[in-house]
């Protein structure tokens, strides 16, 4: 029998290749002579940059970078195992997590340290990048990234921007000559999970502007400043970024990766399931097993488990899922490629114990999934 197991990371607990392992120890208490397939998965946020790193035998490295309010810092970036494909998480070099409360300024915070993590990536030879872009501290379009890899943009006496998004308001002129000719030869992938367009009522500023500290007034002239960038990257560049699925994500960070970068805007997911080739391990698999920290509603929403059994349901293949906990709703993902579900703990105890627990209970869980399915495969004669 060959079973593919695929988890997510487990929060705060387990990595996902260490879900994987555990998931294969009981799968192997029951059927000794399976042959088993590990392929941890993410979801293109928190814990991708890990997963990826540790499913390939990668590495991760370390880049000093510009943070968000322009201070310096080091940020973590991830070398797969196969020397071309670095991993960065924006949230790492320009994320609202690295900003005090009190200091939040959407105004003037920049992604120029993003665009320094992809140089020192480039420096290293990788020419393929995932690149996370949730949990952004900005509001500037990517200009910063773009303006650290050699992007001049001028105002209309040819001086060059300020970083931040409020300076987008005087952009006149947008000059590529000086862009790392690196940059162009590369393959960029963003993991983008919403569909807002740079402006307007859904766009970046009205959205996601408020969470970040901009008030009503701040979020009118960042909106007036992301259409003038619009405008003139649509004059310069050719490139249509105002109206664009996605191209409001993480400031407008999406969109001006699409528009410096001819970076590829997709879900998380599935730039992780094409990365670990899901597909191909898929082919001729019996059973697959996945699993994330809790299973509700919000699994529905891109998750790696639903991606993972989208995938597997397109090849008439079942699927089971092992998760910490049962949430709201998590019934909804029988209708979405999960066949059945079980959740970690046995019997009453917290959190903390649960999760100190976690390779021990997925393991026994695993264990447990599998002998009712051979219970019910010896009653109904089938799976």
């Amino acid at each position: 029998m060959r079973i593919v197991i695929a988890p997510q990371a487990f929060k705060g607990s387990i990595s996902a290749l260490n879900a994987a392992k555990a998931m294969e120890a009981g799968v192997l208490n029951v059927l000794p002579d399976a042959d088993t397939y590990l392929i941890p998965v993410a979801d293109g946020g928190d814990g991708t940059l890990e997963t990826l790193v540790e499913g390939s035998s990668g590495s991760v490295r370390t880049a000093l970078v510009t943070g968000p309010l322009g201070e310096q810092r080091e940020a973590l970036w991830g070398a797969m195992g196969d020397g071309v494909t670095a991993v960065i998480e924006m949230a790492r070099t320009s994320g609202l997590a690295l900003v005090p409360l009190d200091a939040r300024d959407p105004l003037n915070s920049t992604t120029y340290g993003l665009g320094e993590a992809i140089a020192a990536a480039l420096d290293e030879g990788f020419r393929r990048f995932i690149v996370g872009i949730g949990g952004s501290a900005t509001n500037d379009a990517g200009a910063g990234m773009a303006q650290a890899l050699g992007v001049s943009l001028l105002d209309s006496s040819g001086n060059n921007l300020a970083l931040g998004g409020a300076a987008l308001a005087q952009l006149d002129r947008v000059d590529l000559s000086g862009l790392d000719d690196r940059a162009l030869e590369s393959t960029l992938m963003v993991a983008c999970d919403v569909t807002n367009p740079l402006t307007g009522p859904e766009g970046a500023s009205a959205i996601y502007g408020p969470q970040k500290g901009a008030t009503p007034d701040m979020v009118a002239s960042l909106d007036s400043a992301l259409g003038n960038f619009a405008e003139v990257v649509r004059r310069d560049l050719d490139v249509d970024v105002e109206h664009l699925q996605g191209s409001g994500a993480a400031g407008g960070l999406g969109g001006g990766m699409v528009a410096f970068l001819n970076a590829e805007l997709r879900t998380g997911v599935d730039i992780v399931m094409d990365i670990v080739n899901i597909d191909e391990h898929l082919e001729g698999a019996d059973l697959v097993i996945t699993g994330e920290g809790e299973l509700d509603y919000q699994t529905l929403y891109n998750k790696a488990p639903i991606g993972v059994a989208r995938r597997a349901q397109a090849l008439g293949i079942p699927v089971v899922a092992i998760a910490g906990t049962l949430g709201e709703r998590y019934e909804l993902v029988h209708d979405h490629g999960i066949d059945g579900a079980l959740s970690i703990p046995t019997g009453p105890m917290t959190l903390d114990e649960a999760s100190e627990r976690a390779a021990e209970l997925i393991t026994r869980s695993t264990e447990r999934m599998l002998r009712l399915m051979r219970t019910g495969a010896k009653v109904f004669g089938t799976l």
